[in-house]
């Protein structure tokens, strides 16, 4: 199915490498105007750098570290400067924090929920008056399938993207009624910059498509999935094609998760 976001604008935390580079680079080709955000302007330049060769619309970067609220207010109002408006907010920026229960600081707990709810918090509310105004908008959080199926020393990731499901759904049903549509994508295992780290960390012995295969065997379809897979469907919630679909957690995980 041939999607189309010509005219629209979006946001894309998290959207310099991982997943949020894939669903930057797949809303740019799919005609959006999109603006990515991340703490580092090099690494920006990079993406960029791709995702131009195939966009058809407009691509723009924002430094930004989206813990912090006032660098969040400082990037919408960039964006707002560049595109004029935010059609479309993907909230994906984030970490894989996780441990003993008794040994999470409150540091820790603060930092994650800085990070991972209070960003998307914030700017989401920055861009939610101009969607309701406009009578068009899409949100979509990106969690994971712990959100549904907290694993033990799953903390603080699991609970934080636990309280992001919970607010999808309120978002929901508060954007229902001014055609703004909220969804959260929760990844399961995805090749990433998250896994190439892994590898490196454990498993030296094996080749990285070798550690992929082997991460992949225990997932139903047998393979870890591929970025671009995740952002296909993050790129179906973002059109027009989506219309009926809010308040929604999907899993993206291969049949992974005990929890549908």
């Amino acid at each position: 199915m041939e999607i189309s976001l010509a005219g629209r604008t979006a946001i894309v935390t998290g959207g310099s490498r991982g997943l949020g580079l894939a669903i930057a680079r797949r809303f740019a080709a799919s005609g959006a105007d999109v603006a990515i955000l991340a703490r580092r302007p090099e690494v920006l330049a990079e993406a960029r750098e791709e995702i131009v060769r195939t966009a058809k619309g407009c691509v723009t970067t924002v430094a930004c570290d989206v813990s912090q609220a006032p660098e969040i207010a400082r990037a919408h109002q960039a964006v707002i400067t560049s595109f004029g408006k935010v059609d479309i907010l993907v909230n994906n920026a984030g970490t894989s924090r996780h441990g003993a229960f008794e040994e999470i600081t409150d540091e820790t707990w603060q930092g994650d929920l800085d990070l991972k709810l209070f960003a998307t918090i914030r700017l989401t509310r920055l861009v939610w008056p101009g969607m309701k105004g406009r009578r068009w908008g899409r949100v979509i959080n990106v969690l994971n399938t712990g959100a549904k199926a907290p694993p033990a020393r799953g903390g603080p990731t699991a609970v934080s993207r636990a309280a992001g499901m919970a607010l999808t759904k309120v978002l929901a049903g508060e954007g229902a009624p001014h055609n703004v549509l909220v969804n959260a994508l929760l990844v399961g295992i995805i090749v990433s910059e998250q896994w190439e780290r892994r590898h490196a960390a454990e498993s030296a012995n094996l080749s990285f498509d070798e550690f992929v295969a082997k991460m992949g065997a225990g997932v139903p379809l047998g393979r870890m999935g591929r970025p671009e897979e995740f952002a296909a469907i993050a790129c179906f919630l973002a059109s027009e094609a989506a219309s009926y679909i809010t308040g929604t957690a999907i899993n993206v995980d291969g049949g992974r998760s005990p929890v549908v």
